[in-house]
């Protein structure tokens, strides 16, 4: 892999952390508990409840992405960045593009 296709990695990597840690902290903000001295009726509750839930599982994805990334950059500098880790062959810089966290060329991956 060129020296400049890293480099441009390497930023969408940095790009892409940035916008994941206002993700995250948006994400935290609204999966705080819902305190009972909310002067909300039982449905709106209960929709309450459920949009917690969902936004909780967004932010275990985004803390596992978060994690991957952080590992991908730790990564991008050395040789081996970019080779699939089963079959060794080059993961296509648009998957790379697309998935700096990829380990896996799209065969590999299916």
């Amino acid at each position: 892999m060129k020296v400049s296709d890293k480099k441009k990695l390497k930023n969408k990597i940095l790009k892409d952390l940035e916008e994941l840690k206002v993700n995250i902290s948006n994400l935290e903000e609204l999966t705080k508990p819902i305190g009972p001295e909310n002067a909300i009726g039982r449905v709106s509750r209960m929709d309450a409840i459920n949009n917690k839930s969902v936004n909780e599982a967004a932010l275990r994805q985004a803390k596992l992405k978060m994690n991957k990334l952080e590992l991908a950059l730790k990564k991008v500098d050395r040789p081996d960045y970019g080779l699939c880790s089963s079959c060794k062959g080059n993961i296509p810089l648009p998957r790379l593009m697309f998935m700096p966290e990829s380990s896996h060329c799209v065969e590999c991956a299916n």
